[in-house]
């Protein structure tokens, strides 16, 4: 294309036509006509487009052409293909996201740490798979499908955090498209766990889906980092940024635990809320107060909501068993390995019938004696609400003797 890059003086400037232009090529890719040459023809009648002309022609497909769900998918590949070349790398300036733990510096974490799993972890499981398809082979296909499974948070954010911010600015093209291809690729996971978990000898359906996991995540990271979130710093303020972060904890995050980010408005607001005093049937407590007085317990303490996903986790000195912020959001399901699943499973099931409301297990752990609990939490009416795990080394109570009567 470096042949036609200084021939431009037949740009078009008024916005109308330029849009027009947009639509009508990628409207003929949407017929099939040839890539190379569309690609040449806008690059050469438009020059760089601006991500401001992409949602406008993504919103214009969508509304005004009547593109349908079916057809979204294929038209945004093409999209990307012809974006790859045209995209202005110059606009807009990207520098917030350079300060780790703004919302798109996190976003862009997870999406190097989704790039490890499709790009290498899979790779090489699907190879060791396709040489011979043993139990130990297709567990490990599960473990990576566990992984992937965690990008719904990653999701969940985007689509409830961020797009209702440009959806605010009047940017719809990109929050409805991407939207549905997030809901594909969730849907292809959930397919290649399915075919793993009831797999019977047919390896090329399960190689297909995984085909199409990895292609539409690579590509679904492209789109984000080449349009969204160039398109979001431009427009959101600070105060929204601020907002966005200090919400996505509640959603959780995909395979990383993003660092702090404290731009002064975000201080302001963490101090006002750790000030703040919570009033329980027996006492009242500062927020901070609480959570020192978790985090002091000789015991480890994790609750899971009563739809199975990891809301809370002390966060002791010593833990026994590690634990992320990664795991926030996440299903408990999805935090363990699929051989152990079925035990998760059947013990959730029995609290949520009412059938058990405990359930104890002891094991030996590097030089510990682990006494791990499980206790329904169920509210004043009876009905379930959670799971509490209480996980405590045993081993120095087992060692006491005799009596301590007197201090130290």
């Amino acid at each position: 294309m470096s042949e036609i890059i200084n021939n431009r003086e037949t740009h078009i400037n008024s916005d109308t036509n330029r849009l027009s232009l947009l639509k009508e090529g990628f409207m003929d890719l949407h017929h099939g006509k040839n890539i190379k040459e569309i690609k040449e023809r806008l690059f050469n009648q438009l020059g760089p487009i601006s991500i401001e002309e992409i949602s406008n022609l993504q919103h214009s497909l969508m509304e005004e052409e009547g593109i349908q769900a079916s057809e979204a998918k294929d038209i945004c590949s093409k999209h990307m293909e012809v974006l790859k070349d045209l995209i202005d790398r110059n606009s807009p300036s990207t520098r917030p996201e350079e300060h780790p733990g703004h919302p798109v510096h996190t976003f862009k974490l997870e999406n190097r740490e989704l790039e490890k799993v499709v790009n290498e972890s899979l790779v090489h499981h699907l190879e060791l798979f396709v040489k011979e398809d043993t139990q130990e082979n297709i567990s490990k296909l599960l473990e990576d499908c566990n992984s992937l499974l965690d990008i719904d948070k990653h999701f969940n954010r985007k689509e409830h955090l961020l797009f209702p911010y440009l959806e605010k600015y009047g940017i719809y093209g990109p929050t409805n498209m991407m939207w549905r291809i997030d809901d594909y690729i969730r849907d292809g996971i959930k397919e290649a766990k399915r075919m793993l978990l009831h797999y019977e000898g047919e390896k090329q359906p399960v190689l297909d889906v995984f085909d199409f996991v990895q292609k539409e995540v690579n590509e679904m990271i492209y789109r984000e980092e080449n349009i969204l979130f160039p398109m979001a710093l431009k427009n959101l303020t600070e105060d929204e940024w601020v907002k966005i972060a200090y919400e996505s904890d509640e959603i959780g995050y995909c395979l990383t635990e993003p660092v702090e980010w404290k731009p002064g408005r975000l201080e302001m607001a963490e101090k006002a809320i750790s000030e703040g005093y919570i009033k329980m049937e027996t006492g009242i407590l500062s927020l901070k107060q609480l959570e020192l007085l978790l985090n002091h317990l000789p015991v480890d303490i994790t609750f899971i909501d009563q739809d199975d996903v990891v809301r809370y986790f002390s966060h002791g000195n010593e833990r026994i068993f590690a634990r992320t912020k990664a795991v926030i959001g996440r299903t408990v399901q999805n935090c363990h390995p699929p051989k152990s699943v079925h035990v998760v499973e059947e013990l959730l099931e029995d609290f949520k019938s009412g059938n058990k409301d405990c359930e104890d297990f002891w094991i030996k752990f590097k030089d510990k004696y682990v006494y791990i609990r499980y206790f329904a939490v169920r509210d004043e009416k009876g009905n379930y609400v959670g799971t509490l795990e209480f996980t405590q080394n045993i081993k120095p109570i087992q060692e006491i003797e005799g009596e301590k009567r007197i201090l130290s």
